[in-house]
């Protein structure tokens, strides 16, 4: 069928999508449950998503307002009962902070201002999420019931409300409010200064909100003063009256307003029964909001129009994948995740050929991306996006050389400007991995020199900051402790900077990705330079007593077993040699002893799913001639950390990397070392998946390739007995990134129990 179903994971039925909403059919969308990852206990123990609608990579994603958001707590949470308004949310992870954000509250009777009195109840009996349409039906707070829906393109909000038996009704359009500076004391809180313009003659309720609650974490040298959050509301029937709220105080019949705590509203006839409101977002103007509403939802165009819009651009992507021998839950687990991995990450800057730069204060021509988390994406996120959206990358990689050139440095997690969070100069890998797979229409020059400015240049005053995670009035931080000793004797020194052992490990690994891009660019002097520190680097913290990578201080004394990780522990971190797996193996006393020392990891409950540090190491088996036991811990894995529930996600969804995990893991293979152009295989989840690839952005066809994998019986037999590609027999577990978009059939045999296949293979 064509009708969405949704398990909205309550006792009642699940609540379908009406059919005009369900246009274009697409079994993909259909299976796409938005509230998965939405629940969890803490912080940590959410998948931090939100059931959003907007299209791939869209500027403003549209959600119910079930709380005010902040560092650590998104703007909805399924656990609520009330809904506070319908927010254009520019927030891309739960671990950051909002930006600009707009609110348009529907009401009836007495205009209610304050978060917490404008709460109307709600039951998820009465709620509709999709990709690209939301509804959900609220107790109006006089009596009556108030019916929201909801559609976006990447810049507008598409609003519709129905009122039914209410008072008389009213919008109000929330521009400022107090914001909450990280993420442990909520009332530890600063206020924008924003502004409110009515025009009642075309309807319209504009603004700005200068909120950014990630500006405490800024580099100093580039502040984004000039930063703001644009809107332009127009509705489609006329305002009987209208004014500005300030602070809870409403000045009647008022056409402006500036300061904190700024709301403008507009009320409609009493006998008025539906009004609907578009949204135009910018973060370069009014009037180029109002440019964007124009272009993107113009006059005349209906709710169901914008949602069709939407739910084609999701099928376009979704539906390029197709399973046989999944259940329904399988089968939400992995689209959602499909949808996860397009759905904000990077997101859209730039406005029609101009963009708006925090590092500079300055309007550019180009395109631009922002919502970058490169530490969690360089793993698998970024390998996704290559195979199935390619015809993104050019411009990503673009917008992050723009931003190396008006800020000085490549982002390492840039939420309008960076901002310090995580440690490396992981578009180091990004950019490589971009030219090895072929991505090539971009600036090579001003990417070399910015890759190799960050494998050379230390931050400012680096012998004497810290770096520590979210280390405020500092600037950038890029490869901190680079002029310590890592330089010199290899590591990164313990008593001088945060997380050093973390550093020492991940400087190498994009030290390696800078040697691969230094190859592709004919570059063979430094190319052997990096490859060379690459290798050596990771074992100077070695510690050969132990069997343990741990840190070091600048004076070569170990620092202790706890210190200097990042999202992870020793045990973690010793496996973190991508780049030279056999190396690892050798030292820790060859495959049986590696082997061993993995189940140690496995079985002591040291694996860590829900941080990223952790997500390639049940491949190691594999590359140490255990195949098998890959196959049953990557099974293990998806088992305990997915689920088509609220609580699906084991851990924050960062960015796409804990879905781009699942979806490798489903197909059975995993860029273990993403720059190497290699897969890992594991053990695929399904009797049959078919990939069509989009088209290369770079060739002359208007199709992609087509990949099937046939692994009959996979769902309940794991392990892999044979597998040819295109008929050719494959008996190491590897396969190539050419393998895969060359396109053809991968033939698994799969078994019931562990097989030789693969370990013999010596890596």
């Amino acid at each position: 069928s064509s009708t969405l179903l949704i398990c909205l994971l309550t006792a009642s039925s699940p609540k379908l999508v009406p059919p005009a909403f369900s246009i274009p059919p697409s079994d993909a969308v259909d299976h796409v449950n938005p509230l998965i990852g939405n629940g969890g206990d803490s912080p940590n123990g959410s998948g931090g998503m939100i059931p959003s609608t907007a299209p791939p990579f869209a500027m403003t994603r549209w959600v119910a307002q079930s709380r005010e958001n902040y560092v650590s707590v998104t703007p909805y949470n399924y656990t609520d009962t009330r809904i506070h308004g319908f927010q254009g949310t520019h927030q891309p992870a739960i671990w950051m902070g909002e930006s600009g954000q707009v609110v348009i509250a529907p009401g009836a009777g007495v205009i209610r201002t304050n978060f917490e009195d404008r709460g109307m109840t709600f039951s998820h009996d009465d709620e509709v999420t999709s990709a690209s349409y939301y509804s959900v039906e609220m107790d109006a707070i006089e009596g009556g019931r108030i019916l929201a829906e909801q559609s976006a393109t990447s810049r507008v909000g598409h609003l519709r409300f129905t009122f039914i038996g209410t008072r008389t009704p009213y919008v109000l359009v929330e521009a400022t409010r107090a914001s909450v500076l990280g993420s442990s004391d909520p009332n530890n809180v600063t206020h924008p200064e924003g502004a409110i313009l009515i025009d009642p003659t075309s309807k319209e309720i504009c603004g700005k909100n200068p909120e950014r609650q990630d500006f405490i974490i800024e580099p100093v040298s580039t502040p984004a003063r000039k930063w703001s959050g644009y809107f332009c509301v127009r509705f489609d029937e006329p305002f009987s009256s209208w004014g500005v709220a300030q602070n809870g105080t409403l000045s009647e019949e008022s056409t402006s307003g500036g300061g904190i705590l700024l709301s403008g509203y507009a009320r409609f006839s009493r006998s008025l029964t539906q009004v609907t409101a578009r949204v135009g977002v910018s973060f370069i103007s009014i009037d180029q909001a109002r440019r964007n509403l124009g272009i993107e939802i113009p006059d005349g165009q209906s709710l169901e129009d914008t949602a069709k819009a939407t739910r084609t651009s999701w099928a376009d992507k979704l539906g390029r994948i197709k399973i046989q021998g999944a259940a329904k839950d399988q089968k939400q687990v992995f689209y959602t995740s499909f949808f996860h991995t397009l759905q904000q990450y990077p997101y859209e800057q730039d406005e029609y050929g101009s963009y708006y730069s925090g590092y500079d204060d300055t309007v550019h021509e180009g395109i631009s991306y922002t919502g970058y988390s490169n530490w969690d994406i360089y793993r698998a996120e970024w390998a996704w996006l290559i195979l199935f959206a390619p015809e993104r990358i050019p411009g990503m990689v673009q917008s992050m050389l723009q931003d190396y050139q008006e800020g000085g440095w490549l982002p390492m997690w840039k939420n309008i400007v960076e901002t310090n969070i995580m440690i490396a100069t992981h578009a180091d890998s990004l950019i490589a991995e971009a030219v090895l797979k072929g991505i090539t229409s971009f600036d090579l020059k001003t990417a070399w020199e910015a890759v190799h400015k960050d494998a050379t240049h230390p931050p400012v005053n680096d012998m004497t900051t810290v770096y520590a995670d979210r280390e405020e009035n500092v600037d950038y931080e890029v490869r901190a402790g680079l002029s310590s000793v890592y330089e010199e004797r290899g590591w990164v020194a313990a008593n001088i900077h945060s997380e050093a052992g973390s550093r020492t490990l991940d400087y190498s690994y994009d030290d390696y990705a800078i040697s691969v891009l230094a190859k592709l660019l004919d570059k063979p002097a430094e190319s052997a330079f990096f490859l060379n520190r690459s290798l050596t680097n990771p074992f100077t913290i070695f510690n050969t007593a132990t069997g343990f990578l741990e840190a070091r201080n600048s004076s070569g004394e170990w620092a202790g077993q706890q210190v200097g990780w990042t999202e992870g522990d020793m045990w973690a971190y010793t496996f973190d040699v991508v780049q030279d797996i056999p190396g690892l193996i050798q030292r820790r006393g060859g495959n049986k002893s590696f082997v061993e020392f993995l189940d140690e990891h496995f079985d002591g409950g040291h694996n860590d799913h829900t941080n990223e540090p952790s997500h390639h190491i049940p491949y190691l088996y594999s590359l140490a001639g255990a195949a098998s036991k890959s196959q049953t811990r990557v099974r293990q894995i998806a088992a305990e950390n997915y689920n088509a529930t609220v609580n699906g996600l084991s851990g924050n969804e960062d960015c796409g990397q804990m879905s781009a995990w699942y979806l490798f893991s489903a197909l059975g293979f995993y860029p273990v070392n993403p720059v190497s152009g290699d897969y890992v295989i594991g053990s695929p989840f399904f009797d049959s998946v078919t990939l069509n690839f989009p088209p290369s952005p770079f060739s002359n066809t208007t199709h992609g390739t087509s990949l099937r994998i046939s692994a009959p019986n996979a769902p309940t037999q794991p392990y892999v007995r044979s597998l040819h590609t295109n008929g050719v027999p494959v008996t190491a577990p590897l396969i190539t990134h050419s393998d895969v978009v060359h396109g053809g059939i991968f033939e698994f045999v799969m078994s019931g129990a562990p097989e030789k296949w693969g370990n013999e293979a010596t890596i």
